[in-house]
């Protein structure tokens, strides 16, 4: 079929608006489409073949593999910030878990709400969750796009509309493609090396991509992408008071910081890729693409200080240090040390480290400790399947395919203790792991059939797919969750020492918390499009989807359209419902960390909501007059509108969204446990002392008949705890503006100015402590609304002259709001104790290209070219963070590159 000349008009201003680059294109109205470059194709948001993202009824951004190139960072998450403005990453400091795969948020919503893809087949999740996500983040559960090398990809695609019933759950922010590289010949290698300002933070990687055909079928590629790269961590802190306090009293084993915030350290980071397709003829071709990634993250944790932290120093707020007693019998009749000033009693510290059978943990470390928290990642990945075009009536298309993906972490803690083995604690501890299997079978048809009133044939798409997703977690070494005879229980002798059991900071999977647990569903699907006239193309899309083990089923539908005002102006629009389904980690993960509550350093923990535990709590809400808390899917409507224009030399498109979710999913505040026993107790006349532990208490109910202690193995050292529930509502709505010009400044040169601009607004509808529709607390209400900058944007100008070519690009991240150290207040709303109100930030990056010869290039670039920092923290001195840890552009200033690239 033949395309007409605004057609490719169309398709290349599309690609121009998001590249920056406008490729060569004859306009002859009669081009074949095997001759439109093939960057401008799209493969996602439509079963017709051969559209391009002028033509689509929704806003797809196409990002070609140079623009990706064209920046000095490593990651593929943070180039994507770059280049789409409502896709928003950053620095993870002190963050659990969510420092190893860091969340990434499209259109302000939670990460598991994008659907990312590869080669247009559903990517696996991975095996982290999001304890600690800044409040919009926390419990998210997606994949982990780290791992794929930018030399692997031809280009990206980015749907930024609703399209849960075309590609299932997930689906509500929109569908991120990542389009693996084609070529059947060629060879690119790349070196990069570059370090931050400050001197710290330097990386390297090396790089390559090949290209080879394939001697069996009709022209077949096998192409391969290979990264290998390391990044040092970065300190961008300031001395803690406390920390500080304790080096003026003479304490000489205090480190300088005392904690370390800034980007951690990435270790052999490993990534392969392969993508092969093998045509045999119309009928048949065989495909396949494949990875496997490695890499090993670390990071700090919070610094533990040697008087004052709880459960391993002191339990009385410093006034005391904690001693054990180490005898069998109880009769060591260890000295109190009583702290004066912040100095322990010099003389009953002494005795006490003279003394066998006394032991206090300033011992070993005088000064302190700061543990180091990281994992070792593995990922792999496998997609193989047949294709073509059936010799039925017009062509019946059809796509079979089978995908299986694998992720692991397994997590290490360094510089920590397990307090209640005393001194016979490990420093180092191997806590678990966690595991995500996904497969995936889909199998697809679309046929063409002409119907007279249309311009072109109704196109008709169906199938189904099947899928089962696998969560594991793997238990951890004994001594990092045993309880050790130091330990508070009442059933350890001796009874109540006070000491906090399982390694500090992140405490080891028990056998009991271990475990595997699945999840599996089927979905059949109706897709329908076409051009009704020249100027009228609609769509629609029927999807029924069956959690059958778990929540059940939902239907789920889509309509758009999109109306040729003229050759220049085209109006698109769509309305769509979604759905996001718990996935079988948040429904069924147990995890305990260390955070911040107010401004006191505790244990928190995560357990499932079906547990005993999450239960009595849930009966506990129930019982006081609150909403029972359940987990389910969370539901979505999305609405867009848009506009595109070709206004001479300038293309623009201008597009508002609005996106609704019922029943959001999400990590629950955190529950006070020990509260609800103590009113539980009350409640049913048991006695108990205000000292009482919370397994003191449930050993005291336990007795009263009230409960079975047993049941609550795991929850038994915990104070407060939250679990996955569906707890709010939230409506999302804003614009994105995307604007190009093509400019012939020079007789024989290029130049191109693009200039993309965001803007999110976020409102929690329901569901708050604030107005009394819930028990979401203020603090989360004001994360999820305003820790995003509403406004985010960049104009950018690249120009080409000869062997020269260079890029010049502003960034614009707007004000955000930050609750450090995610400091819930204990008023009757949950308000933050230590709010920041950040102010916008304007970075600037550059880039000159020299080609020195007809293979090698040449390249210098600086990011963030002018050092420019967020707001510095006013609260700095309570933990050490020098600048506000969830700023959007991160907090390490600037860096800069050298890249030398060779093709052959």
């Amino acid at each position: 079929m033949a395309i007409s000349s605004s057609t490719i008009k169309g398709a290349v201003s599309a690609f121009a608006l998001v590249t920056g680059t406008l490729p060569s294109v004859a306009w002859a109205a009669d081009e074949a489409i095997d001759e439109i470059p093939v960057d401008e194709i799209i493969t996602i948001g439509t079963r017709r073949k051969a559209r391009s993202a002028a033509d689509h009824t929704a806003p797809i951004d196409v990002i070609g593999g140079s623009e990706l190139s064209q920046q000095g960072d490593t990651d593929i998450a943070n180039l994507l910030r770059t280049a789409v403005p409502s896709y928003n990453v950053n620095t993870q400091a002190i963050s659990d878990a969510a420092t190893l795969v860091r969340p990434a948020n499209l259109r302000g919503l939670s990460p598991d709400s994008t659907l990312v893809l590869v080669n247009g087949k559903r990517r696996h999740r991975a095996a982290v969750i999001s304890f600690l996500g800044g409040g919009i983040s926390d419990g998210a559960h997606g994949p982990d796009v780290a791992v794929i090398p930018a030399i692997a990809l031809k280009s990206v695609e980015v749907l930024r509309d609703g399209a849960a019933s075309q590609y299932g759950s997930d689906a509500i922010a929109g569908v991120i493609n990542f389009n693996l590289r084609d070529e059947a010949e060629g060879l690119i290698v790349e070196g990069q090396w570059g370090e931050t300002y400050k001197g710290d933070g330097g990386h390297y990687k090396v790089s390559a991509n090949l290209g080879l055909p394939v001697a069996i079928g009709n022209g077949g590629f096998l192409n391969i992408s290979g990264e290998y790269s390391e990044t040092d961590a970065t300190i961008r802190s300031v001395q803690r008071d406390d920390a500080s306090v304790l080096i003026a009293t003479g304490n000489t084993a205090i480190e300088d910081p005392a904690q370390i915030w800034g980007q951690p350290n990435v270790n052999d980071n490993y990534a392969l890729f392969a993508n092969t397709v093998i045509p045999f003829s119309d009928a048949v071709e065989l495909y396949a693409h494949g990875n496997y990634a490695e890499r090993q993250v670390e990071g700090g944790f919070f610094f533990r200080n040697p008087t004052n932290r709880g459960g391993v120093f002191s339990n009385d707020g410093g006034a005391t240090l904690l001693v054990g007693d180490l005898t069998a019998d109880g009769s060591g009749n260890c000295p109190a040390i009583v702290v004066t000033d912040n100095i322990p009693d010099p003389a009953a510290l002494a005795a006490v480290i003279a003394d066998p059978n006394c032991f206090a943990f300033n011992e070993l470390f005088p000064g302190g400790f700061t543990p180091r928290f990281g994992g070792n990642l593995e990922d792999r990945s496998i997609v193989v399947g047949s294709r073509g075009v059936l010799p039925v009536g017009n062509g019946l298309s059809y796509d079979i395919s089978y995908s299986y993906g694998r992720n692991k972490s397994d997590f290490f803690i360094n510089n920590t203790i397990n307090a209640s083995l005393g001194p016979n604690t490990p420093t180092s501890f191997a806590p678990g792991g966690y595991r995500q299997t996904d497969n995936n079978f889909n199998f697809d048809l679309a046929y063409g059939v002409p119907v007279d009133l249309f311009a072109s044939d109704l196109n008709i798409a169906a199938g189904f797919e099947v899928r089962k997703e696998t969560f594991t977690i793997e238990a951890g070494e004994a001594a990092s969750f045993v309880i050790g005879p130091l330990a508070a229980p009442s059933t350890a002798f001796p009874a109540g020492q006070g000491f906090s059991s399982s390694s500090n900071g992140f405490g080891g999977f028990t056998t009991a918390s271990a475990g595997v647990n699945s999840q599996r569903n089927y979905a059949v699907y109706l897709d329908l499009e076409a051009d009704v006239t020249d100027r009228l193309i609609l769509q629609g899309a029927l999807r029924y989807e069956d959690f059958y083990n778990t929540f059940g089923g939902t239907t789920n539908f889509k309509v758009g359209g999109l109306y040729k005002l003229s050759d220049s102006a085209r109006l698109r629009s769509t309305y769509s419902t979604g759905f996001h389904a718990p996935t079988a980690g948040q429904a069924n993960v147990s995890n305990i960390t260390t955070a911040f509550s107010g401004a006191i350093l505790v244990d928190q923990g995560t357990i499932p909501l079906t547990s005993n535990a999450g239960q009595f709590i849930a009966d506990f809400i129930e019982d006081n007059g609150g909403t029972r808390p359940e987990l389910g899917p969370e539901k979505s409507r999305s609405f867009t509108i848009g506009l595109g224009l070709n206004l001479m030399k300038i293309d623009v498109t201008l597009d508002y969204f609005r996106i609704t979710v019922e029943n959001r999913i999400s990590i629950s505040d955190q529950q006070d446990f020990v509260a609800a026993l103590r009113q539980t107790a009350t409640n049913n006349n048991v006695g108990f002392s205000d000292t009482d532990a919370t397994s003191q208490l449930l050993n005291l109910l336990d007795g009263a008949g009230v409960l079975n202690a047993a049941d609550f193995a795991g929850a038994e050292d915990l104070t407060s705890f939250g679990f996955f529930n569906n707890a709010f509502d939230t409506r999302t709505h804003g614009l994105d503006l995307v604007a190009s010009s093509y400019l012939n400044l020079t007789e024989d040169g290029e130049t191109n100015i693009s200039l993309a601009l965001n803007w999110t607004d976020t409102k929690v509808t329901s569901g708050t402590l604030s107005d009394g529709s819930g028990t979401l607390s203020f603090t989360r209400e004001r994360q999820i609304e305003d820790s995003l900058p509403a406004w985010r944007g960049n104009i950018a100008i690249t120009h080409a002259h000869g062997p020269w070519r260079g890029l010049a690009r502003l960034n614009y991240f707007g004000s955000f709001f930050e609750c450090h150290l995610d400091s819930v207040g204990s008023d009757a709303i949950g308000s933050c104790d230590l709010p920041i109100n950040a102010g916008s930030e304007i970075t600037a990056d550059m880039e000159i290209g020299y080609q020195i010869t007809e293979n090698f290039e040449l390249v210098v670039g600086a990011s963030n070219i002018f050092d420019s920092t967020p707001d510095t923290n006013p609260f700095a001195g309570t933990a050490g963070a020098q600048f506000p840890v969830v700023a959007p552009n991160g907090f390490n200033g600037g860096s800069y590159y050298v890249r030398v690239r060779a093709d052959f």
